[in-house]
């Protein structure tokens, strides 16, 4: 398999509020969130990060997402550099967070179509794009309801066509099930299986053992910021359920062992 992303030892260091501190219990003023992370993923894999809350995954994927710049090391999607090629990465790659705010007087139609125009794709492709999306997904139905008037669930299934309206190769999801219902989340993990099927490469972040065992091709195990395993499931596993040498990697991790 071709090589699509190459990781070469991301790091970054947050600064901690007074109120920070208190909530964290600490009078550490920084805190380091991924500590030279190196990786690689190849073109049409899943690859999942898998990792505790406050492990580093949010942050990793939004610095190859390129919203937040590293503090040291640099990441090459399909050879374009996250650091001095930004623009060129986004026109790459496809992003879709939990944490994804859509406004709420604007409607699922109008969305699609105004972030086609961003990325300035005609207007024909657009209307077939979108009709076999909305479509997959159930949205049709709700095209001109208001975000506002629309369930948990068709919010996300709308961040997730909108994150793909210019047909990415490379797509990034954190936490891609987070606060679904089954049958959405379902809806939503045999959609990334179709995308793996047509060629595309997908990173997606999780702490849910079951999605990784489900969906991801290699996996690489996130604790306190830095890459401990990284490998196919058979690989890591060694025998063991994920979830079990997952508590064993993370007890020797935390005691020192490994």
């Amino acid at each position: 398999m071709n090589e699509i992303l190459r990781v070469e030892g991301l790091s970054k260091t947050f600064r901690l509020s007074r109120k920070q501190q208190q909530i964290e219990r600490t009078d550490r003023k920084e805190i380091v969130a991924v500590d030279n992370l190196s990786f690689t993923a190849n073109k049409g894999e899943i690859f999942g990060l898998l990792g505790p809350n406050g492990a580093g995954k949010t942050t990793t994927l939004r610095m190859l997402a390129t919203l937040i710049a590293p503090d040291k090391g640099d990441a090459f999607i399909d050879g374009c550099s996250i650091v001095s090629q930004p623009e060129q990465v986004r026109a790459k790659i496809g992003f879709l967070t939990s944490e994804l705010k859509l406004e709420d007087f604007f409607t699922p139609n109008y969305l699609f179509d105004f972030f086609s125009q961003l990325y300035g794709i005609d207007p024909e492709v657009v209307a077939k794009r979108k009709a076999k999306l909305f479509e997959r997904f159930g949205i049709d139905r709700f095209a001109e309801v208001k975000v506002a008037n629309l369930s948990t669930g068709m919010k996300q299934k709308t961040s997730l066509v909108v994150s793909l309206v210019h047909d990415p190769e490379f797509v990034i999801f954190d936490e891609p099930t987070n606060g679904l219902d089954v049958l959405t989340a379902r809806t939503v993990t045999d959609y990334l299986l179709e995308l793996r099927e047509q060629g595309k490469t997908i990173i997606l972040s999780t702490h849910i053992f079951s999605l990784v065992e489900r969906l991801c091709d290699r996996v690489g195990i996130i604790i306190d910021g830095q890459m401990t395993h990284c490998d196919t499931l058979q690989g890591i596993c060694s025998g063991q359920s994920l979830e079990d040498r997952f508590f064993n990697i993370y007890k020797a991790k935390k005691g020192g062992l490994e």
